[in-house]
């Protein structure tokens, strides 16, 4: 930690120079990489203060005749004990794109109205989670389903190592529940899948042709307005040579909505581009495997019991609620310590 503050000095030392504004972008990325170092200096020395201060009060304290106060300390103890466990969990996202924003899409795999409702209810999952982490939440594309839910949605989350964070959930995801929309109240099991995918910088350069993408526009749909569901304002970008597909609906301007598909775009095909080079398919992109059964990383059983566990870890909690409010670190934790 002394290292990453001594850097962090001369950052800043660089950044009070009378010509550091003379080139706008290098500018940007030192600011960016000092942004970076702060995020772990800064928690470091709040986490030490904070347990120096405990430290001192603690045996000065008689339990049996300040319990509150005593009860206080201990309390502040466990709070920073589970801060610098965090903080130990996102030592792990050393990745090159560990600490980028991402974008998450869902979409509904198996189970016909059932899964596009399981889909829906997964975003909100999501959402509810990166909320509680503070990040910036966009919808970028989102297809509704025929009765109900959604068939696929795309989420940018913008904050503090996103992707390292996010990158957890990739893969299939299985549900197991009494059905809403079965008249005889028959149980059902549905599918969805998670892909994660890094936002670059503008700096990182990834060379794609004009004659391999394939670009069509159509009426957005959803909230939004006359004018999102009147004009053909939605992109949808192919790449040819891999196949890889990106829609956007979320901006009212049809070349607003080009240019966040370009940029998903570069950010897939450099993610591509990554795991083919450093061989760490498994790592970095996931198994592309099936939307239906034995493929799922985790089950979320609703009947005949409530269980969510993860096949992967094999971590698993009774408390299906409030993991589908978004109370997702303990899985997320689990699979860097064992997997970051």
């Amino acid at each position: 930690m002394a290292n990453k503050e001594r850097q962090v000095k001369e950052l800043e030392s660089k950044m009070e120079t009378p010509d550091f504004w003379d080139d706008n972008n290098a500018a940007q990325k030192v600011i960016g990489q000092c942004n970076d170092l702060k995020a772990w200096t800064i928690p470091y020395k709040e986490l030490k203060q904070r347990f120096d201060n405990v430290r001192e009060l603690l045996p000065e304290v008689d339990e049996s005749t300040d319990g509150e106060f005593f009860s206080q300390l201990v309390f502040e103890l466990n709070q920073v004990d589970k801060t610098l466990a965090e903080l130990e969990v996102r030592r792990m996202l050393s990745g090159e794109l560990d600490n980028k924003n991402c974008f998450l899409s869902i979409n509904a795999g198996a189970g016909g109205t059932e899964a596009c409702d399981w889909a829906g209810m997964m975003s909100r999952m999501y959402q509810r989670w990166a909320a509680k982490r503070g990040w910036k939440i966009d919808t970028l594309d989102m297809v509704d389903g025929d009765v109900a839910g959604i068939k696929s949605v795309t989420l940018k989350f913008s904050g503090p190592f996103a992707y390292g964070y996010c990158k957890a959930e990739r893969g299939v995801h299985r549900l197991v529940r009494i059905s809403p929309f079965d008249s005889n109240a028959r149980r059902h099991t549905s599918f969805a899948s998670v892909d994660v995918t890094p936002e670059i910088d503008d700096d990182i350069q990834v060379e794609i042709k004009p004659e391999h993408i394939r670009v069509d526009t159509y009426r957005a749909s959803g909230a939004g307005g006359q004018h999102v569901n009147k004009t053909d304002s939605a992109v949808r970008m192919t790449h040819t040579p891999t196949g890889i597909v990106v829609s956007c609906q979320s901006e009212r301007s049809q070349i607003q909505n080009r240019e966040t598909c370009l940029k998903m775009l570069r950010a897939k095909l450099y993610e591509k581009e990554l795991t083919e080079r450093e061989s760490k398919l498994k790592e970095m992109a996931g198994e592309k495997k099936e939307i239906a059964w034995g493929s799922q990383i985790r089950n979320y059983v609703f009947q005949p019991y409530t269980l969510v566990k993860d096949t992967r870890t094999k971590y698993e909690v009774g408390n299906i609620h409030a993991v589908m409010d978004g109370e997702l670190d303990d899985f997320v934790n689990a699979y860097l310590k064992e997997f970051g």
